[in-house]
């Protein structure tokens, strides 16, 4: 297996913090599956897998959490007795942690804690592209900023060192494109050990008040130490020479190498790895060096604000740029047209965009053939009345935004669709449907739909469960019969957790039978109260796995009377329209065979 191999590899920055946590012997792994931070746990899973194929001993534990505060609190446990966890997640997984690890921070721990959060500039999978360099600051924690695979890695291993050394957990900040980026990492030798924790009692980690108040001026006293470390970093270098300078970091970095280089610019270039505590002694040196300044960063002002401050404090008399100059805004990633302008209109360099028309139709993301999700929202759409409104969540089901099934009216985070159903029931006169995946329910959904019970709320929930956490990668979850190690796992069932919680009006329903769906999801709308629909049926890519063979359809062009139903209702993209003839394209086809159920013409039939 390539992640277990030694010398030169080609490598995810996701695999390479995988990587780097191996070689680092990390004891324990917890995580909720996110993109862009996905590939870092898939990595470890398939690892622990394959460990077992072969015989051997995981050296470590490894677990898909039911969300991200259920990971952090468990990693946590683990590394105040000693051994070394990771923890990692997307950035609005931060948000459900943060209850957690806000505190964490007070206790601190024995074991290296790594903490990984993966934000997503320009909301390339997620529904904000919130900053969460800004957690370091809040929490009062550590953190590292990587620019490329390598340094992923070898960012993972100083970050175990940097928490045992302080005490604290550390924060791993990467971005979609270094998560995503392939390089040449080199892998050095793997030395894991299963080993033991022992909880030492006396110390102080029950955080009454009283303790609380003891913990934060030690957590400063850390962080002061940290600010010495950070002086001190081989991740915060300088290079170049001239009388101006750029302070960078994270995936800007490379960037901005790129531009100074391709345009001739002489300057000094700081780049900060360790971002939190800021280099501040080493900053003040810097700025008393260069003429002028300027800051490349995505998203917040973060590097800007705390360098303006240094500068202010150490009456460094020095013009600092970032935000608002040239093409930098506090919104989306940047690229290298951005950095490139920008830095050429700062250094009086002449630069132009080349403009390479490039003629794509546009693409939106949809359903797969044979989704499970596209036969609810069909059978949906059949019944209920037009100004339905229908909240949903985070998962392949919120694409039931698009036409044409316009399924999706209001969406906050993990789990708001069954809240928010509360409150739109509430507040309006109009029927409410929520959809939630079953992922999402277990992570989320629970404490909303207890909410719903308790206070008679009206309105309909449809958890669409389809085995699986599909948008991510299939990964498993608490309704799954295998753990992320490959272990044998107990599946919680979702009807009796809705029925014990006190839901009177419950049915279960395979949505690839229309007419049993439609009329399930009707006797739902007609209910008096709180009803929920579990919509079963797994993952088309699931079934394809498991099925060596599927039927498969055709469109009788005798009986085709060109409605369209199929292409403009139904919306399976395994349908086109050719030279005025509906067809089914066999390559997309997964022979789920809803379709036959929804022409009002009998024209599609199985191929024999």
């Amino acid at each position: 297996m390539e992640l277990l191999g030694k010398g030169k590899k080609v490598l995810l920055g996701n695999e390479a913090i995988a990587r780097g946590a191996l070689e680092a012997d990390v004891d324990v792994v917890t995580t909720y599956p996110g993109t862009p931070s996905s590939e870092i746990a898939d990595s470890i899973s398939m690892v622990a897998r394959y460990l077992k194929s072969v015989g051997k001993e995981v050296p470590f534990y490894f677990q898909y959490s039911t969300n991200e505060k259920v990971a952090i609190e468990f990693a946590s446990a683990s590394a105040y007795v000693g051994l070394r966890a990771l923890t990692c997640m997307k950035h609005v997984g931060m948000n459900v942690a943060s209850d957690a690890f806000m505190t964490y921070a007070y206790v601190g721990c024995r074991g290296g804690h790594v903490i990984v959060t993966a934000d997503d500039p320009s909301c390339h999978s997620s529904q904000n592209e919130q900053d969460n360099r800004l957690y370091a600051k809040f929490a009062s924690l550590p953190m590292l900023e990587p620019s490329n695979p390598q340094e992923a890695k070898d960012m993972t291993i100083k970050a175990f060192e940097l928490s045992e050394e302080l005490k604290l957990p550390v924060i791993l900040r990467i971005t979609t494109r270094v998560a995503h980026a392939r390089g040449v990492v080199e892998l050095k030798e793997l030395n894991m050990k299963k080993k033991e924790g022992k909880f030492e009692k006396g110390g102080l980690a029950v955080t009454v008040p009283e303790v609380a108040r003891k913990l934060h001026p030690v957590l400063l006293e850390k962080m002061e130490k940290a600010r010495k470390i950070s002086n001190e970093s081989e991740f915060n270098f300088i290079e170049g020479n001239g009388a101006y300078g750029i302070i960078t970091s994270g995936v800007s970095y490379n960037y901005v190498k790129e531009a100074v280089d391709d345009l001739g610019i002489e300057c000094k270039i700081f780049k900060i790895g360790m971002s939190y505590p800021l280099p501040d002694e080493k900053i003040a040196d810097f700025l008393k060096e260069c003429k002028k300044v300027i800051v490349i960063e995505e998203l917040e002002p973060f590097l800007e604000e705390g360098i303006k401050v240094i500068a202010k404090e150490k009456e460094i008399d020095v013009e600092i740029f970032g935000k608002g100059y040239g093409s930098l805004k506090r919104y989306y990633e940047y690229n290298p047209d951005i950095v490139y302008s920008t830095l050429a209109e700062f250094f009086g360099k002449e630069w132009k965009k080349e403009n390479i028309e490039v003629n794509v139709a546009p693409r939106p993301p949809v359903l797969c053939p044979g989704c499970p999700h596209r036969a609810t929202y069909y059978a949906v759409k059949q019944v209920a009345p037009k100004d339905t409104i229908y909240p949903t969540d985070i998962g392949c089901y919120t694409l039931g935004l698009l036409p044409p099934y316009e399924t999706a009216d209001f969406l906050l985070c993990m789990g708001s669709s069954i809240g928010t159903g509360c409150g739109f029931s509430y507040a309006t006169k109009q029927k409410v449907i929520s959809f939630i995946g079953d992922s999402t329910f277990y992570h989320a959904g629970l404490p909303a739909l207890i909410n719903a019970v308790h206070h008679n709320h009206n309105f309909v929930v449809v958890i669409l469960d389809n085995s699986t956490t599909a948008m991510t990668g299939h990964q498993p979850h608490p309704g799954t019969e295998l753990d992320g190690m490959g272990n044998e796992a107990l599946p919680i069932d979702m009807e009796k957790i809705v029925r014990g919680i006190g839901v009177k009006h419950v049915e279960v329903i395979d949505p690839r039978n229309l007419k049993e769906a439609k009329e399930a999801i009707k006797r739902a709308l007609e209910y008096d109260g709180l009803s929920v629909v579990i919509s079963k049926a797994p993952c088309i890519l699931l079934e394809r796995k498991l099925k060596k063979e599927r039927k498969l359809y055709q469109v009788n062009q005798e009986k085709c009377k060109k409605c369209k139903i199929c292409i403009t209702k139904f919306a399976c993209p395994a349908f086109y329209m050719d030279e005025n003839e509906v067809k089914i394209n066999p390559a997309l086809c997964t022979g789920c065979g809803v379709c036959p159920q929804v022409c009002p013409f009998d024209a599609i039939e199985v191929v024999e």
